[in-house]
Formats: structure tokens, sequence, C-alpha cells
């Protein structure tokens, strides 16, 4: 049974986190470096963009992950580290400044960067605060951590779980930014994962990913992918339940469904937070004869321009909608589909059978009026059915990227 708990990237017994300003930041205000340690050594792995051009932190992050273990987490906003001078010798240096603040060797530690592109990383603010990060850090410090890791986030993003494994209570929790430069697949997003349960870096993989292909793969604010982005998950073995060495059998279904919820709620924490958005989209298509087609058609309407348009004006445009499955390359019958829009006040069909419905023009501006709006497009194919989540464009968002660097 998954219950929802508090603390973050702390909830799991064993880590510990914290946060300090170091000055990449202009405002003391502003904490600019973060921290996530474990008492032990952790098995780990990790997803990354896929945007060919990748930010140094990756690189060195990769290279530090190459024997499934890893211990803690430096990472700093402000500065992406992306496409900069001395890119891997600074975020080497980076590493090397968290590893000997916990006395630990280098290629322990998970390197990340998030913010501006193109500029040298200060790395000699990070040198002469490190020190000062592992006092900071404490059981308590998940979300200091998380506000650390902000950009044009609104709001730190955390969810933790606790669940059973071998008769055994874990607990698996996490923390994450992202805002915008949020497109499938993943996104300006720093995502970092910890728990107690018992697990091989083998079986840990093989989870991350599957459960990153129907989370954060799925979250689109604005069609542009990062050069940034990735999802780390460590795993100290801190609760002693019988590890898990096998992707199969009751644990693993445990633990996966632990870590599918903790990363569902991340991801809409992301897309309820895109730059400007006034609204969380959740997309969804239903009776499909396949999930890869559901997956498609669901991410061609949340991504939709014209469509994200719609919604922040609360107009149930819903050709907008049908229009963006048509053009997404799945092959379905458009004179099948229905749409309905659903918020809290409500559902509406708007369209069935290919053809638009009379509907109350009043009821559908309230129901799109709500902080949360879902569009769900009925095929009659099958049981495939995909959630995918988004926002609303507004004018804000072109506000805030106008004059992102400057």
């Amino acid at each position: 049974m998954i219950e929802l708990t508090e603390g973050g990237v702390c909830a799991a017994k064993g880590f510990s986190a914290g946060s300090v300003h170091c000055g990449i930041r202009k405002s003391p205000l502003k904490d600019d470096l973060a921290l996530i340690v474990s008492d032990t050594v952790c098995q780990a792995a990790a997803v990354y963009t896929t945007n060919k051009v990748k930010a140094a932190p990756l690189h060195v992050t990769k290279a530090h992950l190459a024997d499934g273990t890893a211990r803690a987490v430096i990472a700093n906003s402000g500065n992406a580290n992306a496409c900069a001078p001395n890119g891997e010798e600074n975020a080497h240096r980076e590493a090397k400044a968290a590893a000997d603040a916990l006395g630990i060797p280098e290629d322990e530690i998970v390197v990340a960067s998030t913010g501006v592109i193109g500029v040298e990383l200060p790395i000699e603010c990070i040198e002469a605060h490190a020190a000062k990060i592992r006092p900071a850090a404490s059981a308590d410090g998940s979300a200091a951590a998380a506000k650390a890791i902000m950009t044009t986030d609104t709001e730190p993003k955390s969810c933790a779980v606790s669940f059973s494994a071998g008769g055994k209570t874990c607990h698996l929790g996490g923390i994450c930014k992202g805002s915008g430069m949020i497109h499938p697949n993943m996104g300006t997003m720093l995502c970092f994962l910890t728990t107690d349960c018992a697990i091989t870096h083998e079986v840990l993989d093989a989870a991350l990913k599957s459960v990153v292909k129907k989370t954060f793969n799925r979250v689109t604010v604005d069609g542009d992918t990062s050069t940034n982005d990735m999802c780390v998950v460590l795993a100290n073995g801190a609760a002693e339940n019988n590890v898990i060495t096998s992707a199969d059998g009751p644990d693993y279904e445990a633990f996966c469904t632990a870590l599918l919820t903790v990363c569902v709620a991340l991801a809409k924490k992301i897309a309820g937070d895109g730059e400007g958005a006034t609204r969380l989209l959740t997309c969804t298509v239903t009776g499909a004869s396949d999930e890869e087609k559901a997956e498609n058609l669901a991410k061609s309407i949340c991504g939709s321009s014209l469509v994200k348009a719609a919604m922040f004006g609360a107009d149930a445009n819903w050709g907008r909608v049908l229009c963006a499955m048509g053009y997404s390359g799945a092959e379905f019958d458009p004179e099948t589909v229905e749409i309905l829009f659903s918020s809290s006040k409500g559902d509406i069909s708007v369209c069935k059978n290919g053809r638009g419905l009379l509907f109350s023009e009043e009821l559908a501006k309230e129901i799109l009026s709500e902080d949360s709006v879902e569009i769900t497009a009925k095929l009659s194919e099958g049981d495939a059915s995909v959630s995918c989540w988004g926002c609303d464009l507004t004018y804000d968002y072109v506000k805030i990227n106008g004059d992102y660097r400057t």
C-alpha cells in the first residue's frame, strides 16, 4: 500500500539535504547551491536529456555513475554550465568541492547545474562555499534544497511516499525543478530521487527508465528540450528489506508503484508551474489500439500552441484539439472521435463522431476557467489510454523568456 508522507528527498532513512548561497545569483536571499547526501554509498541510476547538445555536468555525472553507485548530489542554479568555457573542468571542480567537503571520493558525486546557457560557471564561488553546505545539511533539509535548485519556478516541488517491500517499510521521495524549456523527452528539469529500499543497480535502472517514460517524458510546456535535464535516483538500502534483484515479483511492483506515484506528482507540478502558466492541462486519449498511439496523440494535443492559447482564454475551441491529433502522425479515424472538457466544475462533450455538438458556451467557459483542466479525446479502437501534462500559453511566457538572460 502506497501512502503519501512528508520529507521529500529526506523521507528515506539515511539521507540529508541542505543549501547555501554561494554567490552565483546576485541576491543573497536566494540560495543557489544544494546538497543531497546519503550516510552510505548508494545504488544509482539516471536518465538524461535526449538533446544532442548536453551540458558538461551530464558528461561528468555519466562517468561517475558508470559503476552504478553514488553517494551525494551537488546542484547549482543560476548557471547551466552548458556550452560554456571550461565546462567539464568546472563540473569536475564542482564535484571535487563537494567530495572534499564530505570527505568522499569525487566519483561518488552527482553534479548538476541549471540556469543560463553559454556563460562560464563562476566555480570559485562554489569552491569557496562548498565546505559550508555540509553543516547546513540535515534530515529536514529537503525543502531548502528544493528551493535552491529553482530558476523560473514559482514554487518548490517535492513528493514522498512510504511502501512495503519484503515485510519492511520503505520510503521513496524526490525534489525537482522545471518551469520552462520543457518538452518530451524531458526538459529543463532536474529531478533527484532517494529511497531506503534495497535494490540492485540493474533493477533500479530498469525501473527508472520505465517510469520516466510514463511521467517526465509526457510533460510539455513550450516545445523546447533542454541541454541540462537529468533524473537521478539513489538507493541506500537502509530499510533493510531483502534486496530486490529481479524486475518482477511483488516487491518490484511495489517499488515501481511508489516510484510512479512520486514521479507523476512531480511531473504534474512541473507542468502546472510552466512559465507564465495559469492552469495545469491534462490531455488524455482513451480507446486507442495501443499505448504508443495514445501517447503520440495526447502529446500532440498537449503541445499545441493553439490549444494552449485557447485554454488560457477558457475558449472551448475543440477544433484545435482535433487538428492537433490530425498532424500527430498517428493513424486514427477522425470520424470516431469524441472530445470532452472537464474540471472540478463538471464536464462537457463538445464533439462526437468528429462533428461539433451544441453545448453551453457559458458552462464550457466555467469549466475551462479552473486551475486544473482535462481534455479527453475518445477513440473507439481498443483499450489503451495515456495522459500527458502541460499548461496554457500566456502573455507572461513571452515576457519571462524575452529577457531571461539580461
